[in-house]
Formats: C-alpha cells, structure tokens, sequence
C-alpha cells in the first residue's frame, strides 16, 4: 500500500493535479477538429467513424467507478498513475493507426485515463491541509472545462498546419510529464479501506452502462424505435437492476447504495446529471452557429479554428471562478454555491435569446454559462465528500462523475434529435433551423433551472456542514 505518512507542497500538488485534470480532459476533444476527415484517413463510413468519440465516453464511464473504487483500496495517487498508462498508450496507438480498430482502441484507452480526474479530487482530501481544500477542489474540478475548452482551438490549429498525428503524439508527450510530476511531486496517499474489489459488481455496472448509453449515443443513427435502441435500453434497465440488487447485498460493494441513497449524496447526483446536461447544450450548439456560412441568415462563417478560438476564453472563465465559489462555499455552503452556479447558467442560456446572432454575443453567453458551470462543478464534490465516509472518498467521487458524464451524454441526444427535427433548407444541403438552436439553448435554461430546484431540496443543516466535514482530520488508514 502507499505511504500515508508522506507529506508535500500544497501548491505544487495542486498545479500538478490541476494540470493532469487538463490533459485528461483534453482527450475528449482531441479528435472534434478532426471529424469530418476521419472517413477519409481512417477509409471507413461516416458512422463507423463516430466509434472513434463514442468509444471514448463508454471507456471512460465504465473504468471510472472501477478506478474510483481501487483508489480507496490501494491508494489514489497509485491509482493516478496507473490511469496515466493507459491514457498515454491510447495516444500512441492513434498516433500509429491507418485504420478504424487500432484508433477505436487507441481511443478507448484513452478513455480510461479520465479515472484521474475524480482520483485528484479524492485524493486532495489526504494531503492538503484545511484551509486549502476548498478552493484546491474547486480548481481541480474546473479543470475538465479548460482542459475541453483550450482543446479546441490548439487541436484545429494543430490539425489544419500540421499533421493530425502530431496531435496524438504531442498528447502522448503531455501524459509522460504529468505522470512524471505525479511521481515526483504528489506524495503517496493511504489506502482508506480493507477489502476487494467487487469483479462481479464492476463486470454488471460496466454492461449496463454500455447498454445505457450506446442506446443514447446512438439512438438517432439506428432509429430511436429500432430494435437495437429498444433493446439496448431494455437491457440498460433490466441489468442495472440486478446490478442494484447485487450491491446491495455484496459485503464489498462497487459502490455502496446506502450511502448513495442519502439525500444529500442522491441528491447532489440527480443535480449533476442535469447540470452535465445543461452544460454540455451549449457547448454542441454555439461550436455550430459559429461555423455555419453567414449566407443562412443566422451562421457567423467562422473557420474550425477561429470557432475554437472564440469559444476558449469560456474555459479559462471556470479557472478565474473557481476560487471566488470556494470562498462562497465557505462562507455559505456548497448547496447556496451549487444554486448560484446554476442560476448563472440559466442566465447565460436566458442571454443567448439576445446575443445568438454575434461572435461577441456567443462569446458572453458561452461565458456565463461556463462561470455557472465553474460553480456548480467546485460545489458537488465538496457536497460529496461532506456526506460520506473517507474510506468511500474515491469511489462516491467517481460515480458523481459518471452521473455527469450520463447527463452530457442525454444533452448530445436531445440536443441532436431537436436539430435534426427543426431543419431548414440551404442550397442541396439540409441545417439545423435558427429555431433550433434557440429551442436547444431554452432546453439546456430549463435543465439548469431543475438543477437549481434539485439542489434546494437538499437538507440544509448537512449541506451547510459539507465543506467542515471534507477537511476534518483523517482517520488512521485502515490496514
């Protein structure tokens, strides 16, 4: 096991867990720029290639509990470092391919590496003193949406100058400094409880969230009354439910159900899959107006690159936020900051019945929402946290960040299925209509809107505490 007693800089594990929550989420949108050329490079369809950005999301929601879980088992910067190998294996796999299966499992792979992400935050818990946890988490968590927004812009101006595999390679080069700084940087942490990991439980999990969300994420491809959709959500259902009954009598569950039935730790869960949601909305449709031709009335014209550049400053609005929600976490609670943020993004999205038809009028809306989002994401692990034991810090870290990762994938899919539904003709070509994009932006304000209701119902007393209970001492590891 890892050494409990090893101890080190605050501010550089910070910044060096901040900067592998960065490169972690860079991953995801390493490829967008190079969507429309993968048919070509990969000699595959269209639809095949998508596998290339779903494989991604399965991977990474599959690993993610498992990863969370063994980090309590076996120590979360072991753990950390574990995930960085597949993370940068995936990326020289895809910097080698020519073909569709070694990029679907150089992607897939790549996928696993975003297990690190709820890791650090759990792993912040053991080695930062009090006083600066708080802010340290909400860095940590605004990470994912730098990482996101900053790879936009560098992987089309990479892609357009020079060739696509240098953006795999220079990724692969990014995973080999952050596991070095881990190693040389991040103290060891303790193993937090006795026990093993749940096979049974992570083999059940694992399919039901592939059936789950291959339903979803390709619903609109196979038909949303096909056989196959219907099938894969039925078996969604019908296999997480005997999952649910396995853990709840399994003496080491994967994750245990108890403690996520508490309100605040279910609640702080249903409020995530709608923020997820809610954020991801916006980011689907602005990165459209921005590029489609000025000719159609509503587009703006902008080039993949000028399009990424415009939307980066978003991301960097989560980095400058993030403590200003820790101090509001501190003062108030992270239940008010979780409302704030997500009143803002209701706001941002409320703005864009204004400001859709600019670059500069996208640019504040994209802000504004991703400040909301800033919020939001430094609150729920702080409510997490503040609800569960330490020796589940990891694992209840982790399946939040699954519920996140169900809601943007359930905002793809709703999102996609009204633009496909409320479409305009423009030359030989079919787009989504102007009216489409503003009936999505009004759907993402509602779901931030059910996310501030959800988190209102959360109870008061606990939730005030959250933040004093995640910084208190830790216990002796068990061994």
């Amino acid at each position: 096991m890892d050494d409990p007693t090893s101890t080190g800089r605050p501010n550089g594990i910070v910044t060096v867990m901040a900067v592998a929550g960065i490169v972690a989420s860079l991953t995801q949108t390493l490829v967008v720029p190079l969507i429309g050329q993968l048919p070509t490079i990969l000699s595959t369809s269209a639809s095949n290639a998508s596998w290339v950005i779903t494989v991604t999301l399965l991977a990474g929601a599959v690993t993610t509990p498992v990863m969370g879980r063994l980090g309590d088992l076996y120590g979360k910067r072991r753990m950390m470092l574990i995930c960085a190998i597949p993370l940068i294996l995936g990326c020289v796999v895809c910097a080698l391919a020519g073909s569709l299966t070694p990029m679907i499992i150089g992607r897939g792979l790549q996928g696993m590496g975003m297990g690190m992400i709820p890791l650090g935050i759990s792993a912040l818990r053991d080695l930062l003193p009090p006083d600066r946890l708080g802010p340290s988490i909400a860095l940590m968590s605004s990470s994912m949406g730098i990482g996101g927004a900053l790879g936009l812009p560098i992987a089309a101006a990479v892609a357009e100058y020079a060739s696509w595999r240098a953006l795999f390679w220079s990724t692969a080069a990014l995973g080999v400094l952050v596991a070095a700084l881990i190693w040389l940087l991040v103290p060891a942490t303790p193993a937090r409880t006795a026990g093993r990991l749940d096979v049974a439980g992570a083999l059940g999990l694992g399919t039901g969230l592939v059936c789950l969300l291959l339903g979803v994420s390709k619903g609109a491809d196979w038909g949303w009354s096909s056989g196959t959709t219907l099938g894969m959500l039925g078996a969604a259902v019908l296999v997480l439910l005997v999952w649910g009954w396995w853990e709840l009598r399994s003496g080491d569950p994967l994750v245990d159900l108890r403690v996520t039935a508490r309100p605040q730790v279910l609640l702080t869960n249903l409020a995530s899959i709608v923020v997820g949601f809610s954020m991801y909305a916006q980011s689907l449709i602005v990165m459209q107006i921005l590029q489609l031709p000025a000719a159609t009335g509503y587009g703006l014209g902008q080039s993949m690159l000028a399009a990424g550049l415009w939307m980066a400053p978003s991301g960097l609005m989560m980095m400058l936020v993030s403590p200003v929600g820790a101090r509001l976490s501190a003062a108030r609670s992270p239940k008010v900051t979780l409302i704030v943020g997500s009143l803002i993004m209701a706001a941002g999205y409320g703005s864009s019945m204004v400001l859709i038809g600019s670059t500069w009028g996208l640019l504040i809306v994209s802000c504004i929402c991703t400040i909301g989002v800033g919020f939001a994401y430094g609150a729920m692990p702080a409510l997490i946290m503040g609800a569960v034991p330490r020796s589940e810090t990891a694992a209840a870290n982790s399946f939040n960040t699954l519920m996140r990762s169900i809601g943007t994938t359930v905002s793809a899919a709703v999102v996609g299925l009204v633009l496909a539904q409320m479409t305009t003709r423009f030359g030989t070509h079919t787009l989504p209509s102007e009216a489409g994009f503003r009936t999505g932006m009004l759907i993402g304000c509602g779901a931030a809107l059910v996310a501030a209701a959800v988190t209102v119902a959360l109870p008061s007393r606990q939730a005030k505490h959250a933040a004093a209970h995640a910084e208190s001492p830790a216990p002796a590891a068990r061994h």
